[in-house]
């Protein structure tokens, strides 16, 4: 009989800790990341970019926008989902700066920021500004990304306020690897073309590198040697540029998460700072 009685509280002590009032909160759901689909200006094929925007998005109030570019093989859901720490790194800093994130196929895995590449970039960049209060956009990517980063910077500057460029090539007349690939994405050989080549090479067109940038290089790295990235770190020090080049001599093709982060948060930091400074 006493083992009843104490039975017969069970009820009304399971009621007592799930009453509403004693709930706990829901977790905060993340925001999803969207895979969107537009139609491309230049070819009219379907292309796509996944999009995410921050825990503390508002559409009334301005966000800066950090684009982030996958390597030679990859596509739009490198930056999004892989662990490596190029990709955390630039995840991280977009959720610190309360960015919007946008990782774009730009053609895909063997892109290199050829003609239909850069008029992606350019449409996605554009519609974006359409729809939401873009404040400054940031540009990085690693391998393919870091180089097509640096060329579109080169060709674009006044849409671009800052590049982020992991294990870059500067150069692509110098360059001798992934040939096939890039001959596709440009349009023909660097015999055949020379001038395209020679556009889409960063080292070229140090003028016009304006905004903050910043580049990570490995010194064993023959994947994408790292020759030509220096040589514009160079120039554009000579040219008084804001710029910060991390150089491991011992590492191969691969920029750790701490180095990730820290060029990052340069031309972040650095184009924050240029913006809030009054005209002259």
């Amino acid at each position: 009989m006493q083992h009843c009685f104490r039975l017969s509280w069970f009820p009304l002590l399971i009621a007592l800790l799930v009453h509403p009032g004693h709930a706990a909160d829901p977790p905060q759901q993340k925001p999803a990341a969207l895979d969107i689909e537009f139609k491309a200006n230049c070819d009219q094929t379907t292309q796509r970019y996944v999009l995410l925007l921050p825990e503390q998005f508002s559409p009334k109030e301005p966000h800066s926008l950090l684009i982030a570019l996958h390597g030679h093989g990859s596509d739009r859901w490198q930056f999004v989902k892989d662990p490596r720490g190029e990709c955390r790194a630039a995840r991280d800093i977009a959720v610190k700066y309360n960015l919007i994130y946008v990782s774009p196929d730009y053609r895909a895995r063997t892109s290199w920021m050829g003609p239909q590449a850069e008029s992606d970039l350019q449409q996605i960049i554009e519609e974006l500004k359409s729809k939401y209060q873009i404040d400054q956009v940031f540009l990085c990517g690693g391998s393919m990304g870091g180089s097509s980063s640096l060329t579109f910077a080169a060709l674009h500057p006044e849409l671009i306020a800052g590049v982020a460029a992991m294990n870059p090539t500067a150069n692509h007349l110098e360059y001798n690897n992934f040939q096939q690939a890039i001959q596709a994405s440009f349009g023909g050989t660097k015999q055949q073309i020379p001038a395209e080549y020679k556009k889409r090479s960063a080292e070229y067109w140090p003028e016009k590198l304006t905004m903050p940038l910043s580049i990570s290089l490995g010194g064993k790295d023959t994947s994408v040697p790292p020759d030509s990235a220096r040589r514009l770190i160079n120039i554009l020090k000579q040219l008084n540029r804001e710029v910060l080049l991390i150089d491991r001599p011992h590492e191969g093709h691969k920029t750790s998460y701490d180095d990730s982060r820290a060029i990052l948060e340069f031309i972040i930091q650095r184009a924050t700072s240029k913006n809030e400074k009054p005209a002259q």
